[in-house]
Formats: structure tokens, sequence, C-alpha cells
């Protein structure tokens, strides 16, 4: 099975400095991290897709218009102020697997080298529409 790994971030959750904060050394620490552990899923055969995204303030928001041009705007968004940060999609035999997964990508290093302790959703991946019964 297929889960979706979100890495998700509100003011409340992200209890550490923003990223462009951090000492050189600690960011490329975070990115080996990131990487080492993508090459492992990537052998042991769990990974489908990893990306990190750009922070919030570069997202847009985009609307059909009725044939016209599509509208686009910098929000409205949430007013918790989450964000996604990146993702992984990931195969594996179990939930169990994919909880595992989630909690090792959370403990990613963060400023002076601790664990960050992200707060990282794990949602089954649907295979096929839901069908009537």
């Amino acid at each position: 099975m297929k889960y979706m790994l979100l890495m998700q971030f509100s003011e409340q959750t992200a209890d550490f400095p923003k990223i462009d904060e951090w000492k050189p050394e600690e960011i490329q620490a975070h990115i080996r991290f990131m990487r080492d552990t993508n090459t492992k899923l990537a052998e042991d055969g769990e990974l489908v897709d990893a990306q990190g995204l750009a922070m919030p303030e570069t997202a847009r928001i985009v609307r059909s218009h009725s044939g016209g041009a599509p509208v686009v705007t910098e929000g409205p968004f949430p007013e918790s102020k989450e964000w996604v940060a990146g993702w992984w999609i990931v195969d594996c035999d179990t939930e169990g697997r994919a909880v595992e997964i989630a909690a090792a990508v959370s403990a990613a290093p963060g400023p002076g080298g601790a664990p960050l302790n992200m707060p990282i959703e794990v949602r089954q991946v649907m295979s096929a529409p839901p069908t009537e019964q």
C-alpha cells in the first residue's frame, strides 16, 4: 500500500526557528539527513517520491474562471497559517511501517543537531475511487 507522509507545520507545531535562521552547517546536516533517508528508502524499494516545497509565501491559488483567464491570487489561506513543507510517498506492506518511516523523518536534525520532532501526517493513498456496494 502507498502512504503519503506530509510534513506539515503551523505556528503552534513549529517550535523551532525558521530554517533561514539556522547556521549553514545545520541546514546542510538537515538536507543530508533527508537525502540519506530517501536513499535508504529507495534502496529498500519503499520510496515512490519525495519533494520539498518552497516557503508558503510563494504559493498561489488558481481558479478557473468560466472559460476566461484563470484567476491567480496569493490567498486566501487558512487562518491557522498551516503549511505543507514537503512530502514522501512510500510503498510499504503495512501502516505500521509507514508510521516507522514518519517517525524517523520526524527526527530530522535542526538547530544544534537536535531532533526537530516535526509533525508528520500519515495518510493512505487511495488506489481507486470508492465503489458503491
